[in-house]
């Protein structure tokens, strides 16, 4: 074998295993989604998923806006990873991962035994 196919094969592998690991992800929003009655196909649709994140965090639909600057993402965006997770019924650990590695928690979230709670919102 020359070493070009073999060099073009390992990045093949990866690029097959990365898309694996997103669609896994993206299904994992999709059932999370779904649990919460809302549109699980929001999941793959840009802006409507981070519409819909908010709402599964029982937070204003306004609230993307404030996703959308910089730095105030960052903040927005773990206070609602925490408001999701405790909406699953899961602690302030799963919070953390839902916000810093959430390509690893959608699918734990979306695929696992927790339902959404049905409360409104406070």
């Amino acid at each position: 074998m020359s070493p070009d196919l073999i060099a073009s094969s390992g990045a093949g592998g990866i690029v097959i295993l990365y898309l694996a690991v997103v669609v896994l992800s993206i299904a994992g929003m999709w059932t999370s989604f779904a649990k919460a009655k809302l549109p699980g196909w929001g999941a793959i649709i840009p802006f409507y998923n981070a519409y819909l994140f908010c709402k599964l965090g029982k937070r204003p639909g306004w609230w993307l806006i404030l996703l959308c600057i910089p730095l105030v993402n960052i903040v927005i965006l773990a206070i609602v990873s925490f408001d999701v997770a405790k909406n699953f019924g899961k602690g302030t650990g799963f919070g953390f991962g839902l916000w810093l590695l959430p390509i690893i928690f959608w699918p734990i979230l979306g695929f696992g035994s927790a339902t959404y709670a049905e409360v409104p919102a406070a």
